[in-house]
């Protein structure tokens, strides 16, 4: 350790316990930050495309996810490595904003860093390649608004919705049943939609899942279902023009808020207590029948006493509902949530066309269907599957598939999947080279290598010669200066995106390159890399 000594002769440290740390500098801790960030990129560039391949993470507890979606993958990874965890955020903030493209984004910065690394090789100083790749998304950036199309759709015409959320369910598990999931997926958005104001709450539409049946009898339900069943097995299973009292109060007595003890030294006392009881359980149920109540929805539970009394005063009851289920019934009824039985109301009550619990195969899983209802901006998706993992993955599929859809309303703008919005950027950015003088413009022509990174990845993937067909789509988009020529990954036999109907969101894929050249130019900059050492 280097001492260093004041004008007085006193020494003092300049780094605290230097010894225990280790440190990179110039050209080494650039290296080391791309080989990180590079090492992230190669286990998600499998994963990409209609033929992306699936991973296998095992928790520390035993948990077990399969899945293909790349933000997926990076959360559940334990990523030691500093650049690394910069790459999980990055497909992070692509997941909370755009809801698609989680895989590509993270190739995308895989790509750029790769071709940094060769440039730094060459001597070009970092700021000035980082410097570049900003100029090179700038001019990507504007060619993409310049290739999409914008398409129309009303709520009668909604094929062209679908046919962009199939694209997005093509890379999943659950691709076999991508035009139902797209539909169901479309119809879920546009009936929670604001289209006047272009705006969808996502949180109005509820995914659940049960073990069980087969992926096509999965169904969008215009209303809620709740795991819940009728708390007494002798109560109605179906009610129709149901009146629905949801309550946030307890069927039972009020307890003192302080500390209390009842002595009881009599028959007659304990009779009179018990009856106190009965008469106020009589009270509750009968305020309930009076507002016309016809089905009682509670977020807490109540005893036997109070459940058998609703069943012969014939109110059907549920209990121990979940909070935001309470408040998404009452969003879809139209009825308010009642704290106080003192305050209950008519006024106040939810209004459903039908309520009916339906049983599953042979167990005894019950659940509750509240449906037409009186305000139908809350529905709910409810996925059937033959595993637990295959469940939370249609899940995973349907939240992209809903986030496309939604992105869509916003902005209807679309360019051509298939690595064919990539592929004419790269000749755009390529072209665009030679007008910067300086060394940025080795950078730009980096960035538009860097752009042929996904398709060539989606070529791999789909086991055709990825350097041989990517230089043919290549030499096509240009010859016929058709920017909508891609990579043919299912073997249809044309590379026009148009005719195979492969779209992606514009916005999707402008917040892919500016979030990906955005990363790059951060790690481009890290000089310096210090850190513990290992003991």
């Amino acid at each position: 350790m280097v001492l260093v000594f004041d004008e007085f002769g006193r020494r003092f440290i300049i780094l605290r316990e230097q010894e225990s740390k280790s440190r990179l500098r110039g050209l080494d801790a650039h290296k080391a930050n791309v080989a990180g960030g590079k090492a992230v990129a190669r286990i998600l560039r499998t994963s990409l495309g209609p033929k992306g391949m699936d991973k296998m993470l095992q928790s520390p507890d035993g948990d077990v996810t399969i899945t293909n979606d790349g933000a997926t993958i990076l959360e559940q990874m334990d990523v030691d490595n500093q650049i690394a965890k910069l790459m999980v955020e990055l497909s992070r903030s692509q997941d909370y904003e755009i809801g698609d493209g989680t895989t590509g984004v993270v190739v995308m910065a895989g790509s750029l860093l790769e071709q940094a690394e060769k440039l730094l090789e060459r001597g070009i100083h970092p700021i000035r390649i980082a410097e570049g790749y900003e100029m090179a998304s700038r001019i990507a950036f504007d060619h993409l608004e310049h290739i999409s199309n914008k398409f129309e759709f009303t709520a009668t015409n909604i094929e062209p919705l679908v046919q962009t959320c199939m694209t997005t369910l093509s890379s999943k598990i659950v691709n076999r049943c991508k035009r139902m999931l797209a539909e169901i997926a479309v119809k879920a958005v546009l009936a929670v939609a604001d289209l006047e104001r272009k705006d969808v709450n996502l949180d109005l539409i509820k995914v659940e899942g049960k073990v069980g049946g087969k992926l096509e009898d999965t169904e969008l339900i215009y209303g809620i279902a709740v795991d819940k069943d009728m708390s007494h097995p002798q109560m109605p299973k179906r009610i129709e023009d149901a009146n629905i009292a949801i309550l946030t109060c307890p069927f039972e007595p009020p307890k003192p808020k302080t500390k209390h003890k009842v002595d009881i030294d009599t028959v007659e006392k304990f009779q009179t207590l018990r009856e106190q009881e009965q008469k106020y359980f009589d009270e509750m149920v009968q305020k309930c029948k009076d507002v016309g109540a016809t089905l009682v929805i509670c977020q807490w539970g109540f005893d036997d006493e109070a459940n058998h009394l609703l069943m012969h005063r014939n109110l059907p009851a549920v209990r121990w509902v979940g909070g935001v289920e309470l408040e998404l019934i009452a969003i879809a009824t139209g009825g308010r949530i009642v704290p106080r039985f003192q305050e209950l109301s008519p006024e106040k009550l939810g209004k459903a066309g039908l309520v009916r619990e339906k049983s599953f195969g042979t167990t005894k899983d019950r659940m509750l269907y509240i449906e037409k209802c009186a305000n139908s901006r809350a529905v709910t998706i409810f996925i059937r599957g033959g595993n637990k993992m295959m469940i939370e993955e249609a899940k995973r599929s349907i939240h992209d598939a809903l986030c496309v859809a939604r992105n869509l309303i916003r902005n209807n703008s679309i360019v051509y999947g298939g690595g064919s919005a990539e592929i004419s950027c790269s000749i755009a950015v390529d072209a665009a080279a030679d007008r910067y003088a300086g060394v940025e413009q080795y950078a730009i022509r980096s960035f538009a290598d860097a752009l042929d990174g996904i398709p060539l990845a989606l070529a791999e993937n789909s086991g055709l010669p990825p350097i041989d067909t990517l230089t043919a789509v290549k030499s096509q988009q240009v010859k016929e200066g058709n920017p909508h020529c891609g990579i043919d990954c299912n073997d249809v036999g044309t590379n026009d995106m148009r005719e195979q109907n492969v779209f992606e969101t514009l916005i999707g894929k402008q917040q892919q390159l500016l979030l990906a050249t955005q990363v790059v130019k951060m790690i481009l900059k890290i000089d310096d890399v210090i850190t513990p050492s290992e003991f």
